[in-house]
Order: structure tokens, then sequence, then C-alpha cells
């Protein structure tokens, strides 16, 4: 561990966003296994891009005002999920760091992913609603489950089926994320105006809710 090299480092902004935040860290994951030299993402100087370096950019992000906040926000804004975060966590704390800005580098990967990881799973409103002609169905998942989403008519009958896979714990609400409709039904025509209802299905949860087409 370097727990000094961070300190003498001016600019952090590895994406040139003109910020510190937690893209930074994504993009040091992002060269995993990169040669160091002139390297960037190299927070440590050790000539290789791994772990060490994005628990340490997490370390110094997590020292910045209101950084876990922001840094949830951005999480769940991301393409981030709790799957990467848990694998970077397991990696991070076998390394058994000591060092104060490494330990509040873990102590910030550990609050993203108690903000990714649901505690219940829930089917949420579908945005916008009404709606001409797609719509985006957001959910969360508190357990890994195969997914499927039926849209029905107000009179019960089957207009289309989405089957989303498997997908892992995490938070599915941001457009590339939610599932999405068209508005078409299985045999690709549009549907009319009127009142829809859509269920999700998830390993034993099932819920349904009520959406709105206005054209």
């Amino acid at each position: 561990w370097y727990p000094n090299a961070i300190d003498g480092l001016v600019q952090l902004d590895l994406n040139g966003d003109g910020v510190l935040n937690i893209l930074d860290v994504v993009m040091v994951a992002s060269r995993f296994g990169q040669d160091g030299a002139e390297n960037e993402a190299d927070i440590n100087g050790d000539n290789t891009v791994s772990i060490l370096d994005l628990v340490l950019i997490a370390g110094r992000l997590s020292a910045t005002a209101a950084a876990a906040p922001s840094a949830q926000h951005l999480a769940r804004d991301s393409k981030l999920t709790s799957t990467e975060i848990q694998a970077w966590l397991t990696q991070a704390r076998q390394l058994a760091p000591t060092d104060t800005v490494s330990e509040r580098g873990i102590a910030l990967l550990t609050h993203l992913l108690a903000a990714l990881t649901p505690q219940e799973t829930i089917l949420l409103p579908n945005y916008p609603n009404p709606f001409n002609p797609e719509t985006w169905i957001p959910y969360q998942l508190a357990a890994p489950a195969d997914v499927t989403l039926r849209i029905y008519s107000v009179t019960g009958a089957l207009v289309r089926t989405l089957k989303l896979g498997h997908r892992h714990i995490g938070i599915y609400q941001d457009r590339n994320r939610a599932a999405y409709w068209d508005g078409k039904n299985n045999q690709g025509e549009p549907v009319a105006s009127g009142i829809y209802f859509y269920t999700l299905k998830a390993g034993n949860f099932s819920a349904t809710r009520k959406m709105l087409i206005r054209k």
C-alpha cells in the first residue's frame, strides 16, 4: 500500500468533468490490469492499475464534503451494479489495508453497496405516464431472479410479454436499466389509447400496476 502517494497528486479528475466523483472511480476500475506507465489511473505509482488504485481514489473521494450522498446518487444513475461493487470490496478486504485513506475508500464502497442493494423487491410506477408511444418501467430486486414483464389490456387480454432475462440484485430505475415498452403488442402493432396493466414476475415476487397511453 502507498497511503501517501495519493496526497501528492493534484489532479484525480480522470474523466475530465471538472470534479472528483464516483465516475473517476469507475474509470480506474475500467483500466484494471493496464500498465501503469504514464497512466493516470495508476494512483499509487506501482506501475499497474489495480484494486489498490481504486480504493485509494475512493478514499480521497470520501474525504470530500458530502461525498457519500453524491456518490450514491451518481452510482444509481450510472451503470454500476451491486455485483461489481461487491467484487471490488471482496478484493480490497483481502488486502487488509491499515492506512486511513484506504480504510476511507473501503468505507465509501460499503456505502455504495448499501445504496445499490434494495431491502425488498418492488415494482415502481412507469414513466412517463400518461405516455405516447413509449414508456420505461422501473423496479428493484432484493434477490437475483429471472424477470418477466407482461402487459395486459383493461379486459385482461395479454398484449405483450417482455422477457428481461436473469437480473442481479439492484435498482433498475434509469432508462438504460428499466424495462422498456414501445407501445406495441406481441405482433409489433401499436396499441390503442387507453388503460393497460403491467405485471412484473421475479422469482416468487409478482406485482401489478396501471398505466395510460394517451394519443
